[in-house]
């Protein structure tokens, strides 16, 4: 059973971790390993100010954590405006229930909140979920982390 709840200062390195091997493990994939190495640096990810970002971070952006039982198995940020901004699942735990879990609860608070409009951009592998949930390619744009640049989607829907 998957349940969500807000994020809490103690789910930090375990919400860091799983954007680092979802990138490097699932959108592998879609990605060349510079652009997912760029993405999601492999060297001090770990580190004590890399946490300490996340957590800055994450007090800012509020999370809603997917978890089973008491494993996370997943994130999600919704904006005040309607952004989603990190929308991350378990690589063990992708096509099992877990994005789709996150997307109903965002969703759900967009409703309560009288957000009409979400938007996010997507990544080439987390396309075909989006559009599951009817959203929309708005465009395609090539982004740059670390003077890499990789494909990703401006999709939204209106709700």
């Amino acid at each position: 059973m998957i349940s969500v709840r807000d994020y809490c200062r103690e789910d930090t390195q375990e919400l860091a971790n799983i954007y680092f091997n979802t990138v490097h493990q699932i959108n592998i994939q879609d990605y060349t390993q510079e652009q997912v190495d760029a993405w999601a640096p492999p060297s001090g990810f770990k580190s004590n100010s890399e946490t300490e970002d996340w957590a800055k971070k994450f007090a800012r952006t509020k999370p809603i954590v997917a978890v089973i039982g008491d494993k996370i198995v997943g994130f999600a940020e919704l904006e005040p405006n309607g952004h989603i901004d990190c929308f991350y699942c378990h690589h063990k735990w992708i096509g099992k229930g877990v994005g789709s879990a996150l997307m109903k609860e965002i969703l759900i608070r967009a409703k309560k909140r009288h957000i009409n409009r979400l938007f996010a951009e997507v990544s080439i592998t987390a396309r075909p979920f989006f559009e599951k949930y009817n959203f929309v390619v708005i465009s395609e744009q090539v982004v740059y982390k670390k003077g890499i640049g990789f494909v990703n989607y401006k999709m939204e829907r209106t709700i």
